[in-house]
C-alpha cells in the first residue's frame, strides 16, 4: 500500500479483497460537521445495511477478485476499482470525487 493521503466522504469505504478474505480499511476523520459523538463504522445505524450485506454486494461486482473496492453505503452503490492503490484515487476521482493535485502533476 501507498504512503498516499486520500479524502473521501464518509459515506465511502474501502475494502480490500484479500485470499483470507474482505479487509474494511480504516480511516481518520478530516471533518466532522456534528456535534455529537457518532461511530462511523456502526454501518447499520448509519446507512441501513452490515457490513456482511456489503461484502455479498461488493462479490456481485467483480466475482469477488483481489483487489480494491469501493462501497458508496449512502447509494448503495458498489465499484470495483483494480490491484494497485492508486485504482482507488482514479475510481473515485472518475465519480466526481477528488482532483488531481496540482503540485504533483
Amino acid at each position: 500500500m501507498s504512503n498516499s493521503v486520500v479524502i473521501y466522504p464518509d459515506y465511502i469505504r474501502v475494502v480490500e479483497r484479500q485470499s483470507g478474505g474482505w479487509l474494511f480499511k480504516a480511516g481518520k476523520m478530516f471533518y466532522k460537521r456534528l456535534p455529537i459523538p457518532i461511530n462511523f463504522q456502526d454501518f447499520e445505524m448509519l446507512y441501513g445495511i452490515s457490513k456482511q450485506q456489503v461484502v455479498i454486494e461488493l462479490f456481485r461486482v467483480n466475482g469477488g477478485k483481489a483487489g480494491y473496492y469501493l462501497a458508496d453505503l449512502r447509494h448503495k452503490q458498489y465499484y470495483y476499482c483494480g490491484l494497485k492503490w492508486e485504482d482507488i484515487i482514479i475510481t473515485l476521482q472518475s465519480l466526481g470525487i477528488g482532483q488531481i493535485d496540482p503540485i504533483e502533476s
